[in-house]
């Protein structure tokens, strides 16, 4: 349960961070002629998620509940919420990885219909959003149920054991 959760708030940061880092990257100039103009330069890092020190992933909160005291009440209510979360970022998954699928197809031959490619990619855009605002929500509802004392509590948590960067991801 609590791989499940991590890997649904990891997943719910790098799309925040995303989303929130997307700029146009500046297009380097172009000399004419010369050898290995034509190797592209590597992407920038993406940028922090600037929600990350907003928000308590639930698995931070839950696997401190004795050292924040956290009552029976706000300890069921988190239970509930993350239950139902869990289930609901699931069944988004399947329907991403369809939608997905459907895309795939969309784009595999040689002459691609760019309406009928463009209305599935919103489908797939629509489904991530749904995923998002699951996440963010459940975030909110989490933290509105922490009291002030509880939320500085956290903060210090994170300050003193800052979140080591999983594989793949950047410091």
């Amino acid at each position: 349960m609590k791989a499940i959760i991590a890997v649904m708030f990891a997943a719910a940061f790098v799309i925040v961070s995303i989303v929130a880092g997307q700029q146009p990257a500046p297009m380097p100039p172009h000399p004419p002629d010369v050898p290995g103009a034509d190797v592209p330069t590597p992407p920038h890092p993406p940028n922090p998620d600037p929600l990350a020190h907003l928000m308590f992933p639930p698995d931070m909160i839950m696997g401190h509940a004795r050292q924040l005291n956290l009552t029976d009440e706000q300890k069921a209510f988190m239970r509930g919420e993350i239950q139902k979360t869990t289930v609901a970022f699931q069944e988004l998954q399947w329907k991403l990885q369809d939608q997905m699928e459907l895309l795939q197809e969309t784009m595999k031959s040689n002459s691609v219909n760019e309406q009928q490619a463009l209305a599935q990619l919103d489908r797939v855009l629509d489904v991530e959003r749904e995923i998002k605002r699951l996440h963010i929500g459940l975030a909110v509802r989490l933290k509105n149920r922490l009291t002030p004392e509880q939320q500085e509590q956290l903060h210090k948590m994170r300050m003193d054991h800052p979140m080591q960067p999983g594989p793949g991801e950047q410091q």
